[in-house]
C-alpha cells in the first residue's frame, strides 16, 4: 500500500507492474515484499518447509478434517498466490520459487505418506502433496489448472476423510476408543468383506487423486502435469511419480487381518498385554490355577504368531456357517471350558453413508465443469468461463481450448502413469506389507 497507494486489486497490480517496468521502485524491496506475501500462503496451505502443523491437526475430529483441512483452510494461501499470481508473474525469481517449493512439498508429502501407519495422518500427508501439485501449477503460470484442481481434490479428499471415519468407526466398536489402535492401518486388513460400501467409497476418492480417469481429479491433475511438461521435464518426473495414495486403500482393505506382531506399546517382554474398552493399556497377571475366572472385561493380546488376536466388542455375533475367516476372536475362560465368540466389524449406520454417496457424485462429475472441449453446439469449459475476467488479466484473449486428438494423447500417457503406479503399490504393498512379522507399533 505504501508503494501503490491502493488495496483493490485490479488498480494494485496496474500500479505496481508500471512501477516495475519505469524503474520507479528498487526491484529488491519488490521482491521482498512478494516473498513475505508469499510466505504467508506456504504456512496457510502446509507447503515445505512450514508443513508440520496440518498432520498435527488431524487429531480433531473427522468431519472437521473432511472440511477444513482438505476443502477451506489449507486452500486459503493456495487462493492467496492465486489471487495475486499478476504481482508474482513480474518478478521471475518469486515465480521460480513457487514452482520449486510446490515440487518439493510434492515429493516431501508423498514421500512421507508412504511411511504412515495412521490413516488420518497418511490422508493429511496426501493433502499436503496434492497442494503442492496446485502451488507448482501457480509456480508455472497455470492459473486455471491450479484452481481447477483445488476444487476437484475438495471433493475427493473429503470422501477420503469420511471414508476413513467410517473405517475408524467401524473399528472402535471392536478396538475401543483409543486412536493409535483404531486408526492403524495395519490392523485394518481383509476390511472389503465387512464395510462394502466404505469401500467402494474409498477406492473411487483414491483412483480419483491417483489420476484414472474419468473421474474429477483426472481432468486436473493431468492438465498439470501436461504443463510441467513443457516447463521442467525434471519437475515432470518427479510430479509423474509420486501417486502412491494407493497404499492406504491396499493397507485397509486388501489382504487378511494383520496378526503377526509384537503388541501395541513395543514391549518385548511382555507375554500378555490388555487392552481396555477405551483403549488404556493395563498389564493384568493371568492365574494358572484352574478354579479362577479371569475378568472379561479385557481380552489378551498373544506375542505368540500361531495363536490368536482378542479385542473387546460390543455386538458379538457367531460364527457363519459358510465358514468365513474371523476378524476377531473373543475368547472367555471359566472353569469348565473355553467358548469363542466371532466379532466383525459392522458398516456404519445410513447418516455416515449418505453423505459418502453424496461425495461420490462429486467425485464422478465434479470434473465435467473444466472439460476443455471447444464444441460449437456445447461449451463444456464453464470453469473458464467463470475465471475470465481473472485470466485476463494474466493473458489478453488467451484460450484453454484442447481438441480430442490432443486430449487422447495426454490421458494415454498420465492413464499409464497411473496404472505403473498402482502397479507397483499393488506389488509391494499387498502381498509384503502385511506379512511382516514382529512388527513394532510405535508411530
Amino acid at each position: 500500500y505504501w508503494i501503490t497507494g491502493s488495496f483493490e486489486f485490479r488498480d494494485l497490480f496496474e500500479i505496481f507492474n508500471n512501477l516495475i517496468l519505469n524503474n520507479k521502485v528498487h526491484f529488491f524491496f519488490c521482491i521482498i515484499c512478494t516473498f513475505l506475501l508469499f510466505t504467508g500462503a506456504v504456512a496457510k496451505s502446509a507447503q515445505f518447509p512450514l508443513h508440520l502443523w496440518l498432520p498435527n491437526a488431524m487429531e480433531g475430529p473427522t468431519p472437521i478434517s473432511a472440511l477444513i483441512h482438505a476443502a477451506t483452510m489449507v486452500a486459503a494461501g493456495i487462493f492467496l498466490v492465486a489471487r495475486l499470481l499478476p504481482l508474482f508473474l513480474v518478478i521471475p525469481n518469486i515465480m521460480n520459487l513457487i514452482s520449486l517449493i510446490g515440487i518439493i512439498t510434492v515429493l516431501l508429502g508423498a514421500t512421507l505418506a508412504l511411511a504412515q501407519k495412521d490413516i488420518k495422518r497418511g490422508l493429511a500427508y496426501s493433502t499436503m502433496s496434492q497442494l503442492g501439485y496446485m502451488m507448482l501449477a501457480l509456480g508455472m503460470g497455470s492459473y486455471r489448472a491450479a484452481l481447477f484442481h483445488l476444487i476437484t481434490h475438495a471433493y475427493s479428499k473429503a470422501l477420503l476423510f469420511l471414508g476413513s471415519g467410517s473405517i475408524i468407526h467401524s473399528m472402535e466398536a471392536l478396538v475401543g476408543y483409543s486412536p493409535d489402535k483404531s486408526q492403524n492401518m495395519i490392523l485394518m486388513g481383509g476390511l472389503r468383506k465387512h464395510v462394502p460400501i466404505t469401500k467402494i467409497s474409498f477406492l473411487i476418492g483414491t483412483l480419483s487423486l491417483c489420476g484414472i480417469p474419468p473421474l474429477s481429479c483426472f481432468w486436473s491433475k493431468d492438465e498439470i502435469l501436461s504443463d510441467s511438461w513443457l516447463y521442467s521435464p525434471i519437475f515432470a518426473i518427479i510430479a509423474c511419480s509420486t501417486a502412491g495414495l494407493f497404499r492406504i486403500y491396499l493397507l485397509t482393505f486388501e489382504g487378511h487381518f494383520n496378526v503377526y506382531f509384537q503388541n501395541f506399546s513395543g514391549k518385548k517382554s511382555i507375554s500378555f498385554y490388555s487392552i481396555s474398552l477405551w483403549g488404556t493399556d493395563e498389564l493384568n497377571p493371568i492365574e494358572t490355577n484352574t478354579n479362577s475366572l479371569i475378568n472379561t472385561k479385557f481380552c489378551f493380546l498373544t506375542l505368540n504368531n500361531n495363536e490368536k488376536v482378542s479385542f473387546p466388542s460390543k455386538i458379538p455375533d457367531p460364527i457363519d456357517g459358510n465358514g468365513m475367516r474371523s476378524f476377531i476372536t473373543i475368547t472367555f475362560f471359566d472353569n469348565k471350558n473355553n467358548k469363542s465368540i466371532y466379532s466383525y466389524p459392522s458398516e456404519s449406520d445410513n447418516t455416515m453413508l449418505f453423505t459418502l454417496f453424496l461425495l461420490i457424485l462429486f467425485t464422478l462429475f465434479s470434473g465435467s465443469i473444466g472439460i476443455p472441449f471447444d464444441q460449437k453446439a456445447i461449451d463444456f469449459d464453464i470453469l473458464s468461463k467463470w475465471l475470465s475476467p481473472s485470466i485476463n488479466l494474466l493473458h489478453q484473449n488467451s484460450s484453454n481450448f484442447v481438441n480430442w486428438y490432443e486430449f487422447l494423447e495426454n490421458t494415454r500417457f498420465s492413464f499409464s502413469i497411473a496404472s505403473f503406479g498402482l502397479f507397483i503399490a499393488s506389488f509391494l504393498y499387498k502381498p509384503l506389507y502385511s506379512s511382516l512379522q514382529n512388527f513394532d507399533f510405535k508411530n
